[in-house]
């Protein structure tokens, strides 16, 4: 496929060069990129949950996790085999509907990369026909500007001349005769050249992140507002108490669809990427949401480091007092904090900590506020409005049927009594997953730490006490870590 006459214009801009089109190839030879599009971001799930698999059976970085091995065995509520099946399910679904997405999707071709940034310096030299006009709103005679500044900087002079490059000129071949015409200076075809290579694609892919981190908030969060939309699909992914990271897509197979798939297809047909683009694209979102579950808060992890939603945060999600919070997912957290989903009980580490401390250890906490696990400030309980949770404490009639010590864990005051009551109500609504018994149990374990907070002869950790995480499985190594609970960060009393 070939263009091979070059275009001129009455614009009198400087002509197209010609092209001739051939097929891209492959990335990856012998396979074709749509095929690789399909494998990429399976097989990035699984390296990556294997790595962080591997480091939880080798034991290594033990100061940098969320929870103990205990945790994970002693509260999730799904077994690792049912989590493997589920996920390998989501991903046969997922590549169905990537063969699907493929049929949709022109091949790609080179050839044509010189023409499209000389589209994009005539549109460079038709900008620069504005600036006249422009300067002349602010009383600056461009045409008086240029002639000083010619001898100088000629370019420049012409650029605010309107984009007269007089100087300039090229000859072409035009329906089969020789012509002269304009050309492009050499600074438009490099800034053209960088707008194509680098400046479009990222806004393509910030594009996509957007729709992307848009369509899973509202749905994730309808998810957990909707009671017959958790309990039929969403608490299947809310076993997972304790979070690893092969359990990232550990999802109902409709809502797996719905939530991931379909909601990355579509960011990648509104951004209008390529297939190649498509490939990155699904292949780091895959990356992130596993880097999300994987349960560790490591220092060194650029994925961690890009933006506050990052495995901390998301923890908070899936724990009993959180599970109503924090929706944001995989990328930005901003629809939470724009919409006041965000979690406000303040720094939890200190609840992860006296969970350990209940297994034996006292806590002595100097948590720097950068190393904190939700970047939360317990003021914002009591300072932000309710919205969304103030229908919360009405609706969550189950919670006072019996005495709160007997059936739920202490929650501090102000927004985050609503947010805790909202999330325990959820927790009892999932019966099917022996949702009360989990804060029953919780209760139990809170009130067993508090015991042991009054015998211990240290004294007790204040809200303003901070620990970094790299040392919180160093204080309880020999504990094992086989009890949880304990209040949220400052607060020892119930509502």
């Amino acid at each position: 496929m070939s263009n091979t006459s070059s275009v001129h214009n009455v614009f009198d801009l400087p002509p197209l060069p010609s092209y001739r089109l051939a097929p891209l190839p492959p990335l990856f030879p012998p396979i074709p990129d749509k095929l690789a599009t399909l494998l990429l971001p399976i097989i990035a799930y699984w390296g990556l949950s294997m790595f962080f698999h591997w480091i939880d059976t080798k034991d290594y970085f033990p100061q940098y996790r969320l929870h103990t091995p205990a945790e994970v065995m002693k509260r999730n509520k799904v077994s690792r085999w049912e989590v493997v099946r589920d996920v390998i399910i989501q991903q046969m679904v997922q590549t169905f509907v990537g063969i699907l997405l493929g049929m949709t999707e022109p091949d790609d071709f080179i050839g044509k990369e010189s023409y499209d940034i000389a589209v994009w310096a005539r549109r460079i030299r038709l900008g620069q026909r504005a600036i006249p006009a422009l300067l002349s709103v602010v009383g600056i005679n461009a045409h008086g500007v240029a002639i000083k500044l010619a001898a100088s900087s000629p370019n420049f002079a012409n650029a605010i001349n309107g984009g007269k490059h007089t100087f300039l000129s090229t000859s072409f071949v035009d329906n089969g005769m020789k012509r002269e015409g304009p050309a492009f200076a050499d600074w438009e075809l490099t800034f053209a050249s960088f707008l194509y290579h680098y400046f479009v694609p990222a806004i393509q892919y910030l594009i996509a992140i957007l729709v992307v981190d848009t369509w899973q908030y509202f749905l994730h969060r309808a998810m957990h507002m909707n009671k017959w939309l958790y309990t039929t699909f969403h608490s299947r992914h809310h076993r997972l108490y304790v979070p690893y990271a092969y359990g990232a897509l550990y999802n109902h197979p409709f809502e797996g669809f719905l939530l991931d798939t379909l909601g990355a297809s579509i960011a990648y047909k509104v951004a209008g990427m390529s297939t190649r683009q498509g490939m990155w694209f699904f292949t780091g979102s895959t990356f992130k949401t596993v880097d999300d579950h994987c349960g560790y808060a490591l220092p060194f992890d650029p994925l961690q480091r890009l933006t506050s939603n990052n495995a901390g945060y998301h923890d908070v999600h899936h724990q009993s007092w959180g599970i109503k919070t924090n929706f944001s997912q995989p990328f930005f957290t901003f629809w939470d904090r724009a919409l006041g989903t965000v979690w406000t009980g303040g720094d939890v580490s200190a609840r992860y900590e006296k969970a350990k401390l209940a297994a034996q250890k006292a806590v002595d906490m100097d948590l720097s506020q950068k190393n904190t696990v939700t970047h939360s400030d317990p003021a914002e309980s009591a300072s932000q409005p309710l919205h969304p949770y103030e229908e919360d404490i009405k609706t969550a009639t189950d919670l006072f049927c019996i005495p709160e010590s007997a059936q739920q864990p202490s929650a501090t005051a102000g927004k985050a009594e609503y947010q805790a009551a909202g999330s325990r109500q959820q927790i009892l609504d999932d019966k099917k997953s022996g949702g009360p018994n989990v804060l029953r149990e919780e209760a139990s374990e809170e009130q067993d730490a508090r015991g042991m907070l009054r015998r211990s002869p240290r004294k007790r950790a204040k809200s303003s006490s901070k620990e970094t995480l790299a040392g919180l499985r160093e204080r309880v190594s020999g504990a094992g870590g086989m009890h949880r609970g304990a209040a949220i960060i400052g607060v020892d009393k119930g509502r």
